[in-house]
């Protein structure tokens, strides 16, 4: 079973790259025509996105150099510590929703200091795969096409990566824990 997965995974996308142009071809699609509007298309959204973008990194700056990032993580370290998440794990439980590359930073960190098989290393990775960047998807892509009243988005969406933060420690902690 384990060599059919693994033949599986390993000719999964290059058969995809082949066969969606084919099957469009069949189809009498002009594929690289296609292609080409597709990327100007997601080129003009780039550009539309990069206000944004900077806006939600300035933010985000803002937030953990005036020491507000680090008095949040300190003031909630102990309740989380009393519901079973190691203190080391909270600053990604705080960044996780703000910005992909910083969690992804603080993930790097936590697997190098205290090893990918360690407990922290396995709750820190489930985390990370478990949950968004919910504020960077809500003000990039809203903001972007022009959507001003995101409505019950943003809260839903931030119900679904509390979902996924509790899932993820529940889980590390019936399987590693």
């Amino acid at each position: 079973m384990t060599a059919i997965i693994e033949t599986v995974s390993v000719w999964a996308i290059p058969f995809l790259i082949g066969f969606i142009p084919i099957y469009g071809w069949l189809k009498g699609i002009k594929v690289y025509e296609t292609f080409v509007e597709g990327a100007e298309e997601g080129f003009r959204m780039a550009v539309r996105m990069i206000p944004f973008l900077v806006g939600i990194l300035v933010a985000l700056n803002i937030f953990e150099a005036s020491g507000a990032l680090d008095a949040v993580i300190h003031f909630l370290s102990g309740p989380l510590h009393y519901l079973g998440v190691p203190a080391p794990v909270v600053p990604l439980l705080l960044v996780r929703p703000l910005s992909g590359g910083a969690a992804l930073g603080i993930t790097t960190g936590l697997l190098h200091r205290y090893g990918p098989d360690s407990f922290i290393g396995r709750l820190a990775s489930t985390v990370q795969g478990s949950t968004d960047t919910t504020f960077y998807v809500v003000t990039l892509y809203f903001g972007s096409i022009g959507i001003k009243k995101i409505r019950y988005a943003l809260t839903v969406a931030l119900i679904g990566d509390l979902a996924g933060f509790i899932a993820a420690v529940f889980i590390c902690h019936q399987l590693f824990g």
